[in-house]
């Protein structure tokens, strides 16, 4: 595909300007007003909004296009259903157990697009009402072709497992590589391409948007750094061929016809953007004297909810590192928690899991379900030597994170389920001894 997928500018922060025009018409962007009675090289002007328009201005997001054709040319949405995705988790019976799935299948015979690929796990809150999170894997062999979505709902984090991404949107081609992750905003049409079988997870959150989380103590450096998001510069085609627009409304899914491309946004500026980041950039917290920090030093971003502190969802990974603690069983401890927690893994090992815990497949552990180390990990740091040494050394694992408790799907509730997962907390035995039965 052509190099333009890697032509990329630095993304400086989440509440800044930024502008750019295709270098084919680099006068495209109007000068000193939004939207002039006329538009430079006869452009429609258009605008994007993702937030009220009364929003704080801290808060307030919007961008502008200007285009061959604005995207109202097209004609009526049809619904289609689709097989294994739901956004509506009212009715389904709740299951407290830890659950673990086997890496999910790969598209056994071509034809499998992104839109067609994406099945859900599970998810928790209401698309209506616009407070919630789904999580959903892909799994595809086939590029889109002549089609584009946009998520009428909310916003999609997209986490490649398997397979580099050619992700064209409104605003620019982003290719996004193994341990990068690509956030698209609601309402952003965007088309995926693939260079063969691809697999990878999404996170999916209704009225919020994804944010950089506060730093407090920890001072203007560390964790994800804004400089290191990156947005597409401005690219079209103009394409007057059928081209399919798949729109996903309150859950369900439509499709309206038109006879052009939606890649036709010859400029932009704004702040509302799709964006990518390379999670090897992430500037690791950790502790280096005794006890563990709780994991949200490694929140990447955060969808934060009503509530101060409190998330809608929270992506969370765990980078290799350095393990430096004294006195200390390294290793995460055995938690109960406020939150549901639905953690993959990217590539390597996972250091608590060594398992059954494999790339491209997943786990939830709901809200308040004990879950920590399995056996084999308990025991062997339990024992080892305390010198500093590398944790999870070639390895890159998630979680997402919400306050909202989540249910599993009826499919996914049987299908690539890994039945075993309870038994590797079963071995963990008793150690316990009075003091008077110490060995002297």
């Amino acid at each position: 595909m052509s190099s333009e997928f890697d032509e990329l500018e630095y993304l400086s922060g989440f509440g800044n300007e930024f502008a750019t025009a295709d270098k084919r018409v680099p006068d495209a962007l109007p000068v000193g007003q939004n939207s002039p009675q006329v538009c430079p090289n006869g452009l429609y002007a258009e605008q994007l909004s993702g937030t009220a328009f009364t929003a704080p201005r801290l808060t307030n997001k919007r961008s502008w296009f200007y285009r061959i054709r604005p995207s109202v040319v097209h004609r009526p949405f049809k619904k289609f259903e689709k097989k294994n995705w739901t956004n509506d988790f009212a009715g389904i019976e709740p299951n407290p157990n830890q659950y673990r799935w086997n890496p999910f299948p790969l598209p056994e015979t071509g034809g499998v697009d992104f839109v067609e690929g994406l099945y859900t796990v599970c998810g928790g809150g209401d698309v209506i009402s616009r407070n919630g999170i789904s999580i959903h894997v892909y799994s595809c062999n086939e590029s889109m072709q002549n089609k584009a979505m946009y998520n009428g709902d909310g916003d999609f984090l997209i986490v490649p497992q398997q397979g580099e991404l050619e992700i064209t949107t409104e605003f620019g081609r982003i290719l996004v590589g193994i341990q990068e992750i690509v956030v698209i905003p609601q309402g952003v049409r965007f088309s995926v391409g693939v260079r063969g079988v691809s697999r990878g997870y999404v996170l999916e959150v209704f009225g919020t948007h994804f944010v950089l989380p506060d730093l407090g103590p920890i001072g203007a450096n560390g964790l994800a750094n804004a400089r290191d998001f990156q947005t597409p510069v401005a690219w079209f085609e103009d394409l007057d061929v059928p081209f399919a627009i798949i729109n996903k409304y309150q859950g369900s899914w439509f499709q309206a016809e038109q006879d052009h491309s939606p890649f036709d946004v010859v400029g932009w500026h704004g702040n509302y953007v799709p964006f990518k980041y390379d999670l090897r950039r992430f500037q690791v917290i950790n502790t280096v004297s005794f006890d563990h920090c709780d994991p949200s030093i490694f929140t990447v971003l955060t969808a934060p909810s009503l509530k101060p502190g409190t998330a809608v969802a929270d992506f969370v990974i765990f980078p290799p590192r350095w393990g430096c603690a004294d006195h200390t069983f390294r290793p995460p401890y055995y938690h109960r928690n406020c939150m549901s927690e639905y953690m993959g893994l990217i590539t390597g090992v996972y250091e608590a899991k060594e398992g059954g815990f494999k790339p491209g497949g997943g786990s939830l552990h709901p809200m308040m379900t004990p879950h920590g180390p399995d056996f084999a990990c308990f025991e062997k740091c339990s024992q080892e030597s305390l010198q500093p040494v590398r944790v999870a050394e070639n390895t890159m694992s998630f979680m997402f994170e919400s306050s909202l408790n989540m249910v599993i799907t009826p499919w996914a509730i049987h299908e690539h389920v890994d039945t075993g997962y309870y038994k590797d907390w079963l071995s963990l035995k008793k150690h316990f001894k009075l003091p008077n039965q110490q060995k002297k």
